[in-house]
């Protein structure tokens, strides 16, 4: 249901520029049909819209993106007109986002921030790095769309895009409202990530942190990885230093803590707690400057939460990240090839689907990493097998044969 704020906003700048201009009270145009008739809209492209892409896939134009960015534009004015958007407003602007990018994928036009400009960061679609570690360097700041478009062009997770593109919304919405001097609802920033290891955690939290000092939630966006034994120390009064020197290197970016649970496995005398109460005190006292992230399966997450109603109120969001499908693990492993400069023969294919098959899944069950082993052993395989080949060719040297392939 629209508001009396929206409605007034409409007849204001909208209303008012139509010919004959629009002159009646908000309550009146809610009970017409002028505005709950085009509810549908955004449900596919305006005609406008089309004839600029259509001009886009002739010529190579960008028509298109400005029709995209004024349109993003004014959905998030909308929705800042609201105290607290509402989340059918924060879905609907994603829905029509996804209408737009579709008609430009359909079009065989470019997405906004793909292709990228001259400068900025490589775009990486793959699987997430497994041994990660934190960034030295502070990266170039990206645009927003950018950022989102490498987020969308991740093998699966669609559940995790859609709600990172709504908190995005949602933090725009609420930057707009600041910028008018309009009450805002402080949104949390930090987030709890359950799944298996390999399903793309670290990946998206590192492009969250992009997408929050884009955004001005963070000044830096870098991204610290830490786990219980870079936070806990073994003799009294030393965690609250060791999490504290932790914490600080992670300021003005966000902080993944990694199988987090384990700081609540060793009870009330362990010093774990010491290290979660440091956590919460230290995100109160820099929340303006601060994204955490926590980590690991869900119901020993849960238990995480549990113990101290600081982590309940500050982790209000939970995304959770599934299992690779067999599909996407293979589309995971060719991508992981072509890096390498290598390719699956159509036998080697059907035969890496087939370990996929009958590899158990399960609590555990490493995803990308499982594919990155078997990877790293086809390799092996096939250096063993090229051994007594005399000057194989480019196309041999760069083929992955079925042989090559095996479980791990």
């Amino acid at each position: 249901r629209l508001t009396t704020s929206e409605l007034e906003a409409w007849l204001d700048d909208v209303g008012a520029r139509l010919e004959p201009p629009v002159l009646v009270t908000p309550q009146r145009l809610r009970e017409g049909d002028l505005i709950t008739s085009k509810a549908s809209w955004i449900d596919r492209p305006s005609t406008l819209f089309d004839l600029l892409v259509r001009a886009d896939a002739r010529d190579g134009g960008r028509r298109s993106h400005a029709y995209y960015a004024g349109a993003m534009k004014l959905a998030h004015a909308a929705a800042a007109l609201d105290l607290v958007p509402s989340p059918d407003e924060i879905a609907a602007i994603d829905r029509f986002r996804t209408v737009l990018l579709r008609a430009m994928d359909g079009a065989g036009v470019t997405r906004p921030g793909r292709g990228g400009a001259p400068g900025s960061a490589t775009t990486t679609t793959g699987p997430p790095a497994v041994d990660a570690r934190p960034e030295p360097e502070l990266l170039p700041e990206r645009p927003v769309e950018q950022l989102l478009a490498e987020l969308d062009a991740l093998i699966g997770l669609d559940h995790v895009k859609t709600e990172v593109r709504r908190l995005t919304s949602l933090i725009r919405v609420q930057k707009l409202r600041a910028e008018h001097d309009l009450p805002v609802i402080e949104t949390s920033r930090h987030l709890v990530f359950v799944g298996n290891p390999g399903t793309g955690k670290t990946t998206v939290a590192r492009l969250l942190s992009q997408l929050y000092r884009s955004l001005g939630v963070v000044t830096t966006g870098h991204l610290v990885e830490t786990d219980r034994a870079d936070l806990v120390a073994g003799f009294v009064g030393q965690t609250a230093t060791k999490t504290h020197e932790v914490l600080t290197s992670a300021l003005g970016g966000t902080l993944l803590i990694d199988e987090a649970y384990a700081l609540a496995r060793g009870g009330e005398n362990d010093f774990g707690r010491e290290a979660i109460d440091t956590l919460v005190k230290f995100m109160e006292d820099h929340r303006d400057d601060l994204a955490v992230v926590v980590a690991g399966y869900p119901v020993e997450m849960q238990q995480l939460i549990d113990t101290n109603p600081g982590l309940d109120s500050r982790f209000a969001r939970t995304l959770e990240f599934p299992d690779y499908t067999a599909d996407e693990l293979v589309a995971i492993f060719e991508l992981i090839a072509g890096s390498h400069e290598y390719e699956l023969s159509t036998d080697a294919r059907t035969r890496l689907a087939e370990v996929i098959d009958v590899e158990p899944r399960g609590r555990g069950f490493g995803n990308a990493r499982f594919t990155r082993n078997v990877f790293e052993q086809a390799v092996s395989m096939q250096a063993v097998r090229l051994a007594d080949v005399e000057s194989p060719t480019r196309a041999q040297l760069t083929t992955l044969e079925s042989a090559d392939i095996a479980p791990v």
